[in-house]
């Protein structure tokens, strides 16, 4: 898959054929991700990536490993994204903790839909955010926030081995993680990924709320 005008054209044709399930539930604070679609560049900067053919031109997703100095979720794979600031919509969270994340400057133009909300274990509604970013150029974290930022192809989620599923000891939902490279990434991030994959690329409608995460995404 080439980030290119063609497979902009089938995202966005799919995501419009695509109801979103949203989540209403005022016990749960509100939170918004953004999943920018990009070009892969130079390459994805993961340890034990498969040697698989790869272009600069291959379509990409921006991940995030937060800072190891955080006092939740510390050095685990994210999106970019946080809670919602009162009188924000969820499109103006997610430009917003893209900018101070990232340094990615985007604006709703850029958007091409919406996934279904996620509740996570640690008490939010989190809801994906697609954005078409096209061609980047480097990009800046806040190392408060970010140890490091990603570019991960898009072919690498739709591996024959993802997702990966186990039981969970706390209900009959499994346990949800998608392989990367040599690593997995856990829900919620991994479902939201699942997600993209068969909603975004593959055009079903398929529903990941009801995965559970692992008990140090709950925290």
């Amino acid at each position: 898959m080439y980030c290119n005008d063609k497979f902009r054209q089938e995202v966005t044709s799919n995501l419009s054929d695509f109801e979103h399930q949203a989540i209403s539930d005022a016990s749960l604070k509100q939170a918004a991700v953004a999943v920018v679609i990009c070009d892969l560049e130079s390459g994805s900067g993961i340890s034990g990536m498969p040697a698989f053919d790869t272009h600069q031109n291959d379509a990409a997703l921006l991940l995030t490993k937060r800072s190891s100095k955080l006092r939740r979720h510390a050095g685990q794979w994210a999106l970019p994204g946080g809670r919602v600031d009162q009188g924000e919509t969820l499109e103006q969270t997610a430009i917003r903790e893209m900018r101070e994340e990232i340094g990615l400057s985007l604006d709703e133009s850029h958007i091409v839909g919406r996934l279904d909300d996620f509740e996570t274990r640690s008490g939010f509604i989190m809801t994906p955010v697609i954005f078409w970013a096209g061609q980047l150029s480097a990009l800046t974290p806040d190392y408060d926030e970010v140890d490091s930022i990603h570019r991960i192809p898009v072919s690498e989620f739709m591996r024959k081995d993802a997702p990966m599923l186990s039981d969970s000891e706390h209900g009959e939902a499994p346990v949800l993680r998608m392989p990367v490279g040599d690593t997995w990434i856990a829900a919620p991030t991994a479902a939201i990924l699942l997600q993209f994959r068969e909603v975004c690329v593959l055009g079903k409608r398929t529903r990941v709320a009801h995965f559970d995460q692992p008990e140090f995404a709950w925290k």
